[in-house]
């Protein structure tokens, strides 16, 4: 825990600093998540905290971190663990694409893992934004194509994030979420060989700042009980 909590102290202070040193303010936003509920696997995340920042015209920032419970009860008892993953983003002008660092930790020994990679926002493609435009879809592949880890193996992953409106339904209806595809790591033999973590994620306006929210949860690296559903409340802040 002492890792996360570091490294995130330091991406803030450079958020803050970048911020202030820019000519342009800084914007962002910060969604907190905490799920009461759990259908399936107790253990699974109860507790998260997403924030985005625009630092400049080219260079952003996104950390994704998740606490997870302890525990045998379906609703929150007590916090046992961490997952972060901790973003820069640096956008070619004038392009669809970003240059990507990733570093990732979580709870345990000689498992963190940094990553170097090309992110395609598929919206922002000449060719497709239309198509993407009129269905209201953001979706962006990251491609994490060199990873710095234990594994001895060449491990990579694609990333893939969307976000999606529903104005023929209604303005306060969403659908987000990511499906994370790591291939060529070292797994025991129960998990496949290519495993994907997911998490698609509904979300209805509640106020101006509360969201209900359903989460559908897919983790292949469980041996047993791969799938999951969480039920919470997401508080969320635009700056």
């Amino acid at each position: 825990m002492n890792k996360l909590l570091v490294f995130t102290t330091l991406m803030l202070g450079a958020l803050t600093t970048q911020a202030a040193n820019s000519s342009q303010k800084a914007k962002g936003f910060i969604d907190i998540n905490i799920y009461p509920y759990l259908t399936d696997v107790t253990n699974d995340s109860v507790f998260t905290i997403n924030l985005g920042a625009n630092l400049s015209d080219n260079l952003s920032y996104f950390s994704l971190n998740n606490f997870y419970n302890q525990g045998d009860k379906h609703y929150i008892n007590d916090l046992d663990g961490f997952y972060t993953e901790q973003n820069l983003r640096w956008k070619f002008k004038g392009t669809p694409f970003d240059a990507t660092v990733q570093a990732n930790f979580r709870t345990g020994q000689d498992n963190d893992r940094h990553r170097l990679g090309l992110r395609w926002r598929l919206n922002d493609t000449s060719a497709l934004e239309d198509f993407f435009s009129s269905i209201h879809l953001k979706y962006a592949i990251n491609f994490h194509l060199i990873q710095f880890d234990n594994d001895p193996n060449h491990v990579w992953q694609m990333e893939h994030a969307y976000f999606m409106k529903f104005p023929y339904l209604s303005d306060k209806l969403y659908l987000s979420g990511f499906i994370d595809h790591t291939f060529n790591e070292t797994t025991a033999p129960v998990i496949p060989n290519n495993p994907v973590v997911s998490e698609t994620q509904l979300g209805y306006q509640l106020t101006e700042n509360f969201y209900l929210v359903a989460e559908w949860r897919i983790n292949q690296y469980r041996r047993t009980d791969v799938n999951n559903t969480a039920i919470g409340l997401q508080y969320k802040v635009v700056f």
